[in-house]
């Protein structure tokens, strides 16, 4: 058998090298800036359990930047907050033009009624969102509201409301009223006028407390407050509660345990209404607490959850709208769709003639959550939550975009 062998070069071929395989890409992370302006300066009140911490919402938005980065970190989404702490009587207009120069679109504040109105109308210029998680005042959600600023705190008349209805459940229908002379106190005072008359209550007598000033510790204060405030109290009529407008903090916590007649006190002491209670544990509420405690070294005051609630309502739009653009977060915030979870049994929305914050309101004493409001048996067409505070027949809002 014959057998040719060959040398030459390879045969060529058509195919060309595989390139090696390239990385994959990095997810891109997409940034929400939210910016927090409050003022605080400590402040005396008559217990010193009720001085406000010096991190009073300052704590519950570290907690809600720390959730929503938890679920943005699934989504490309990282939240930013910058905080700005004034003291009371500052100028509030350059830091929220600093914000705003800064690329901040959503401001959350726990300002003064007229500083948050200030900071909202220069946010306005550029189309920025201002979230008001402090100010109660009700010309906030009326006259004075604005496209731009929605209120995760809740307005007097909404712990008043709650407050009132638990008292008429109670069947406790005739109230005494005793109110401090400064403005904040009448607001209050005014407010609870307002829900008497609203569910049916019955002021027997109002009486006011002037603040003459003096200390507020001394070693014979114990002594003179127990002869002092019956004394001032022995002139009521008969009544069911003691009703107390003193959010100035001047004569209210010396009320209870110190009435003429052996009756219960509300409002500003005794029974308080409020957006959270530190005690709160219900509807997973020992969830918020135990991370609160563990950021804080506290429990979660009423404060905290309204800024904490204020930052969610920005990330849970985010997450929802799988978004960082604002004007599709903005519109998804305002639109039919939108709900957040806060810890109080329900989801929570926004009221769209006011951009209130519909919420139940707690009431509870120094160590525990008595009841919340809307109480049963107080029916709304709409949303039960609609009996708290002003309706939208009643309101007195009319803001233009």
């Amino acid at each position: 058998m014959l057998i040719l062998l060959t040398t030459g070069a390879p045969a060529q071929t058509d195919t060309a090298p595989v390139p090696a395989a390239a990385a994959p890409e990095e997810p891109t992370t997409q940034t929400v800036k939210i910016g927090f302006l409050r003022t605080y300066e400590r402040t005396l009140a008559l217990s010193a359990l009720d001085i406000p911490p010096a991190d009073i919402g300052l704590a519950g938005a570290t907690v809600a930047i720390a959730d929503n980065n938890t679920t943005g970190s699934f989504m490309g989404q990282n939240f930013t907050l910058d905080v700005t702490t004034l003291a009371p009587g500052d100028d509030v207009a350059q830091p929220a033009q600093d914000m705003l120069a800064s690329g901040i679109h959503y401001i959350v504040t726990d300002l003064s009624p007229d500083d948050t109105l200030a900071v909202a109308d220069l946010a306005k210029s550029q189309n920025a969102l201002v979230l008001n998680a402090g100010a109660t005042d009700d010309r906030l959600r009326g006259e004075g509201c604005r496209a731009n600023m929605l209120h995760t705190a809740p307005s007097r008349a909404m712990l008043t409301d709650g407050l009132a209805q638990y008292l008429m459940w109670k069947q406790w229908r005739n109230w005494a009223l005793v109110e401090g002379d400064h403005e904040n106190d009448q607001l209050f005072a005014e407010a609870l006028k307002r829900s008497a008359k609203k569910f049916g209550g019955k002021i027997v007598a109002e009486k006011i407390f002037a603040d003459k000033g003096g200390a507020r510790a001394t070693d014979s204060g114990q002594a003179l407050v127990q002869r002092q405030i019956p004394v001032f109290l022995q002139d009521l009529p008969e009544h069911d509660v003691l009703l107390v407008a003193d959010e100035s903090e001047v004569f209210g916590s010396y009320v209870p345990w110190r009435t003429w007649l052996p009756r219960p006190v509300a409002g500003t002491a005794g029974l308080q209404p409020g957006s959270w209670h530190p005690a709160s544990e219900q509807w997973g509420g020992a969830q918020i607490q135990n991370r609160f405690v563990d950021v804080a070294g506290r429990r979660m005051e009423s404060k905290d959850m309204q800024v904490w609630t204020a930052i969610r309502v920005i990330g849970e739009a985010a997450s929802r709208t799988q978004s960082v653009d604002p004007a599709t977060i903005d519109a998804f915030i305002k639109g039919p769709d939108f709900t957040v979870a806060a810890f109080k049994g329900q989801r929570l929305t926004f009221r769209d003639w006011d951009w209130q914050l519909r919420q139940p309101v707690l009431l509870g004493t120094e160590a525990s959550v008595v009841s919340a409001s809307p109480q049963e048996g107080f029916l709304h067409r709409v949303s039960e939550l609609d009996t708290l505070g002003v309706d939208r027949p009643e309101t007195a809002c009319q803001m233009g975009e």
